[in-house]
């Protein structure tokens, strides 16, 4: 009788929310999923026409981060002026290049493509429209009142999603698609860039967090090449993959009254799918417990401990 009540304390104790000072309430760390979640068929594909397998990308960017000190030492410090624990960093980083690209042989590989972008004269807009003049219109009015970055592209990304996504407004026909595909990938849609694989409007909401915390000037949208190279550079590129994990956190204790902080595996998802605020808003008034994990959290969380050993 006494083993059974301690086997049902240990399941309350592990499915009720744990209390923090504050009120929060501490997502428990490990997978809510017993296996993992399904990879998308755009990862598998771009995973087989580079004659590679998820195996063999994890274990080439993990041996990345095992031989390069440098970098592990700049994780580290990058992560303690973001106050997060770096092992979300090395979350983050991990879990794009087994998913989404293929690591470089060498951290160098990455200074020289971040300096080929360097002279590039391109522009952030839609056909003959720059951005600038984009968030110009009326529809945006309602934005102007935001000072700060994120609060601000995130509401111009809201407009474009409920005024002009997949709609013909004025005349111009615009393509049914996220706003930072259509008017932030000067190059082809989809495509990040970097160390953390970071897209530009990304970049652009995280601006001021970076500044403040970082030192780096603010970005500019007309300036797109300066974008680029900021989200580019190994040693930039780590201060904008901190703020977005740092914003995820913060958004899901201001919104959902959860401190995720403790579980590398949800930070690590909600990196790979953004919108950490409407995410947390729909997990607060879901009744569901806990955030889960998707295919791309789940293995950070399978593969902590090895992870862990990095740092």
């Amino acid at each position: 009788m006494r083993r059974f009540i301690l086997a049902v304390l240990m399941i309350v104790a592990w499915s009720a929310p744990a209390a923090l000072a504050g009120g929060l309430s501490v997502v428990p760390p490990g997978n809510r999923n017993a296996e993992q979640p399904k990879v998308p068929g755009a990862s598998v594909r771009r995973t087989k026409a580079g004659r590679t397998t998820f195996d063999d990308k994890y274990e080439k960017i993990r041996d990345l981060l095992a031989s390069d000190k440098t970098l592990i030492g700049k994780i580290k410090q990058t992560a303690r002026q973001y106050d997060i624990d770096p092992i979300h960093m090395i979350g983050a980083i991990v879990g794009e290049h087994t998913y989404n690209v293929d690591a470089y042989d060498r951290l160098q590989s990455y200074y020289v493509k971040a300096a080929a972008y360097a002279g590039d004269n391109f522009r952030f807009g839609y056909k003959n429209e720059n951005i600038g003049d984009f968030v110009a219109r009326p529809e945006f009015s309602k934005c102007s009142g935001f000072n700060d970055s994120y609060r601000l592209w995130t509401c111009r990304e809201g407009v474009w999603d409920r005024v002009f996504r997949g709609n013909t407004v004025g005349g111009v026909g615009y393509p049914d698609n996220r706003f930072s595909a259509v008017f932030f990938q000067p190059f082809f849609a989809g495509q990040t860039f970097g160390l953390g694989q970071i897209n530009p409007l990304t970049a652009l909401m995280q601006s001021d967090m970076v500044a403040r915390r970082s030192g780096y000037p603010k970005l500019d949208p007309s300036d797109a090449s300066d974008v680029y190279k900021a989200i580019m550079d190994p040693d930039k590129s780590l201060a904008y993959i901190a703020a977005v994990i740092r914003r995820s956190i913060d958004d899901y204790a201001e919104i959902a009254g959860m401190d995720i902080s403790r579980n590398p595996g949800i930070t690590a998802t909600l990196y790979n799918i953004g919108n950490s605020a409407q995410r947390a808003s729909t997990l607060a008034s879901s009744g569901r417990s806990w955030p889960e994990e998707n295919y791309y959290g789940w293995l950070i969380n399978d593969k902590l401990n090895e992870l862990k050993s990095l740092l």
